[in-house]
């Protein structure tokens, strides 16, 4: 079976493309993405595919955007069902860690895939990006604890880069460890919460 010929009722091409990108590049690496691939992945003339994307350096960060984008989503939803400026923080927390948890892909492009041998400094900005915008979350709830006296007073951004830094290693190895003996998963996932945020208490 040939490559099939792009038509207007493939509406969902665009986003069938960069699903395809990301499961080549988590499974398989940089070096081994091309668009000649994701076009034999998706069944679809390589044409096709230059007609959204320039090349894989653009098709790579439109999936991590996409990925920001989501992972953002997740935890402006749960962030919506806090009860206080605390509760708001830790509801943020376990969504970010259930996000790449659930998400495995989505995950490792965002955050563990190393991007500055992907991209040329000038091609993956941080300013404005949805990596931004989640992480500026975060760094809302913490000015909010330290204004109610939940925190002790301290620099926002050492905080948030140190609340981070904590999620980030509990969800990192949740993904490229799955054959660890881990205590059960959302007891776990509880008690590193708890234990970050208990530090920073006042």
């Amino acid at each position: 079976m040939g490559p099939r010929a792009k038509t207007d009722t493939d509406k969902d091409l665009r986003q069938e493309i960069i699903d395809a990108a990301r499961e080549i590049f988590v499974a398989e690496g940089y070096d081994h993405l091309s668009m000649r691939r994701v076009a034999e992945k998706i069944g679809y003339s390589p044409t096709a595919i230059y007609l959204h994307f320039r090349d894989k350096t653009e098709l790579l960060r439109e999936v991590c955007e996409e990925a920001f984008i989501k992972l953002g989503d997740a935890i402006a939803s749960a962030r919506r069902t806090g009860k206080d400026p605390l509760d708001v923080m830790k509801k943020g927390l376990f969504a970010y860690i259930h996000f790449g948890v659930a998400n495995p892909h989505h995950y490792e492009v965002a955050f563990i895939s190393p991007k500055d041998k992907i991209f040329r400094s000038d091609e993956s900005s941080y300013e404005g990006s949805a990596g931004q915008r989640a992480f500026e979350m975060l760094s809302s709830s913490v000015t909010d604890c330290i204004a109610a006296g939940i925190f002790r007073p301290g620099d926002v951004a050492k905080i948030s880069q140190t609340i981070w830094a904590s999620i980030h290693g509990i969800t990192s190895l949740l993904i490229m460890h799955e054959k660890f003996p881990f205590v059960e998963r959302e007891a776990l996932i509880d008690s590193v919460v708890e234990t970050t945020v208990g530090g920073l208490t006042a």
